[in-house]
């Protein structure tokens, strides 16, 4: 008969029951842990570091290659494109000039341009444009015009008078590049206009308008006085190198 407490010695009361030393055993088993069981609760954590740390490494590399220039540059898959389909130029004429550019002019005009309906508010039909125009005018005399006689030599060889047309206005040359504009306001009307149909030339008559002021200012800059002293000037030393004392210059009225 076993004594109450001590589990060494079998139950032999009760065949099939496991003996004391049977039962320390199975105890001590469920108190340590599995084998393995640590490696496998730290796996999923260092399986995490070892893919941070791989992808901070790829990383590094990419970049370091990139610097010393093997690889190009990555590229934004969204970045924007432009493509040119336009036509290839067309010649439509040839004219032989023989001009002589004497002065040149550059002007800067501010154009503010409104374009709405009487009795109508602003917010619903208005179109106001503010431009900055710069344009520049050249000044030349047209050699092509001077007519027989207009060059008299003196009989001693040493005086020459030249008669030359006036000066002349070249058209104006307005600059895109450093023409913009400033300001716009468009009325809900103007917007959804736009929006449906459009008009590629609404800024049209801003550009001619700029154009005109330009050369309404090149006419009372003094541009033609300047091309005639310049002129005169040149042909005075060009003269003067082939031997005349004295040289006359003088204009036709325009």
């Amino acid at each position: 008969m076993a004594r109450d407490g001590d589990i060494n010695e079998p139950t032999r009361e009760f065949p099939g029951y496991p003996t004391g030393e049977e039962l320390r055993a199975r105890t001590d088993d469920a108190t340590q842990p599995a084998p393995g069981a640590a490696a496998r609760a730290g796996g999923p954590a260092r399986g995490l570091l070892w893919v941070l740390g791989a992808a901070a490494l790829a990383v590094v590399v990419l970049l370091g290659v990139q610097a010393t220039g093997i690889l190009p540059d990555f590229r934004n898959p969204f970045a924007k494109e432009q493509t040119d389909r336009s036509q290839p130029p067309l010649l439509k004429s040839i004219q032989d000039l023989s001009r002589y550019v004497a002065a040149e002019g550059n002007f800067q005009v501010v154009v503010d341009l409104q374009n709405d309906r009487r009795n109508v508010p602003d917010w619903l039909l208005n179109q106001r444009t503010l431009f900055v125009g710069a344009g520049s005018v050249e000044a030349y005399v047209d050699f092509a015009k001077i007519s027989e006689g207009a060059v008299v030599e003196s009989a001693d060889g040493k005086s020459v008078e030249i008669r030359l047309p006036a000066p002349q206005l070249a058209k104006t040359n307005l600059d895109l590049e450093k023409s913009y504009v400033f300001a716009e306001e468009r009325g809900l009307l103007n917007r959804i206009g736009e929006l449906v149909g459009g008009d590629p030339n609404r800024q049209q008559q801003v550009y001619q308008l700029a154009e005109e002021r330009i050369t309404a200012a090149a006419r009372d800059s003094g541009l033609t006085r300047r091309a005639e002293e310049n002129t005169r000037k040149m042909l005075e030393g060009l003269l003067r190198s082939l031997g005349y004392e004295k040289v006359t210059v003088t204009y036709t009225a325009p």
